[in-house]
């Protein structure tokens, strides 16, 4: 009896020395090794015993449970992938920002009198495709300078290859400027201009005295496009396209825009001193330039609220002298702050309001305390004012539903701004 109880555990090593590696601990052949460390042992808690079922997984079909053996491959760890290269894609491209766009072609179509139609739209269209071209172009032309200041963007932490980057900025622009052929050959000449000056600015520009004033002929460009698109995408009255119109269109071109030029020139204003201040966002340190944007946005608020500038905005390409007789026109010129009764006044005011209440404060706060976060938040802080400003701006040229249809845009871009940084 003694002899049997001394041999059954000789015989039993025995067993187990030729069973195959892959059955010992429960594993399948062919499975991992067994744990032999202390810290992964099932009496630290963090892995089941031998002898005990592993419990049910709580994480996602595919991911990596908490009981992973050491030295098992993570089979589950590019699940989320997909989802980072859309963030990745979205920090890139600064979706966030996206919103402030669309008020250009808006007021460049209230500026010459005349509702948003197909060629607005169409408008909308090339000036997203073409600020997002710019985007993906000024991270690609940065990435070496990225490297160093912001390690955590798309290119430089390497969740985006800058070939795929530049690669998408010439898409972009292809798509751009084939909407804005599509409304007609003035609004592709506008366009054509905004592509240059945007490459123009990323490539070289923006490191030269020159690139504030750059991206501002940027900005004027783009609510020039919405004018022009407007403005020569004539229809016949059966909503079919004539060739006498068209021809008309064409031969009225460029020249169509000119009234939105005084509102192209106020957003180019400010988009001057909102890029002024980006280029210190980085390293901070500058007063100076945030108290002279600040005064620059006070002064740009008092040239919305000022009389008319010549042109009656419910009536395009008609005199200062004809149109004095239009209700638009009287209760828009009727004073620097005009009559406050009035809806479209009262909603020009308004809104001019809400765009230095946008405006100011961060620039203050930069000014004050010129260190990189007071700076990043106020050049976001400038990027967010352009809603309120476009709309004060179709307001101010007697068009209250498109005003209230662009801030209609502020919630939009305040919710995805908590996501996606707007610099």
């Amino acid at each position: 009896m003694r002899w049997r109880r001394n041999a059954l555990p000789a015989v039993l090593a025995a067993a187990l020395s030729v069973l195959p590696p892959g059955r010992r601990n429960g594993y399948t052949h062919g499975g991992p090794t067994a744990v032999t460390e202390d810290s992964l042992s099932g009496a630290g808690g963090t892995a089941p015993a031998p002898d005990r079922p592993e419990p049910p997984s709580t994480s996602r079909p595919g991911e990596q449970g908490a009981h992973t053996a050491a030295g098992r491959p993570d089979t589950g760890s590019d699940r989320g992938e997909p989802r980072q290269r859309l963030r990745a894609w979205a920090e890139l491209l600064r979706v966030s920002a996206l919103f402030s766009v669309p008020g250009d072609a808006l007021a460049g179509a209230a500026a010459v009198g005349r509702r948003p139609g197909r060629g607005t739209a169409l408008a909308i269209g090339a000036s997203l495709c073409l600020y997002e071209a710019g985007m993906a172009l000024n991270d690609w032309a940065d990435r070496d300078e990225d490297a160093v200041d912001r390690p955590h963007r798309p290119i430089p932490s390497g969740r985006i290859s800058p070939a795929a980057a530049l690669g998408a900025a010439g898409v972009l622009t292809a798509a751009g400027l084939a909407l804005a052929a599509r409304a007609g050959r003035p609004a592709l000449t506008v366009a054509t201009g905004l592509a240059a000056t945007v490459w123009a600015y990323d490539l070289h520009l923006k490191h030269t005295k020159a690139g504030p004033a750059a991206m501002a002929a940027a900005r004027s460009l783009d609510l020039l496009l919405g004018a022009t698109a407007t403005a020569t995408g004539v229809r016949a009255p059966g909503g079919t396209s004539s060739p006498d119109n068209v021809a008309a269109a064409a031969h009225r071109g460029l020249p169509a825009c000119l009234p939105a030029l005084p509102a192209a020139l106020v957003l180019g204003a400010h988009t001057y001193g909102v890029t002024a201040v980006s280029r210190h966002e980085t390293q901070g340190g500058s007063t100076g330039t945030p108290l002279a944007v600040l005064a620059t946005t006070t002064a740009l608020a008092a040239a919305v609220l000022r009389e008319s500038w010549g042109r009656a905005p419910d009536r395009p390409a008609t005199t200062r002298a004809k149109a004095d007789t239009g209700p638009v026109a009287r209760r828009l010129d009727a004073g620097p702050l005009g009559k406050v009764t009035d809806p479209v006044r009262l909603l020009a005011i308004t809104l001019t309001g809400a765009y230095l209440r946008t405006a100011g404060p961060p620039l203050l706060h930069a000014a004050l305390n010129p260190s990189p976060p007071l700076t990043q938040r106020a050049v976001g802080g400038g990027i967010r004012a352009m809603i309120p400003l476009q709309a004060a701006l179709a307001a101010r040229a007697g068009a209250p539903v498109t005003a209230l249809a662009v801030m209609g845009l502020v919630p939009l871009a305040r919710s995805l701004a908590r996501k996606v940084s707007l610099t």
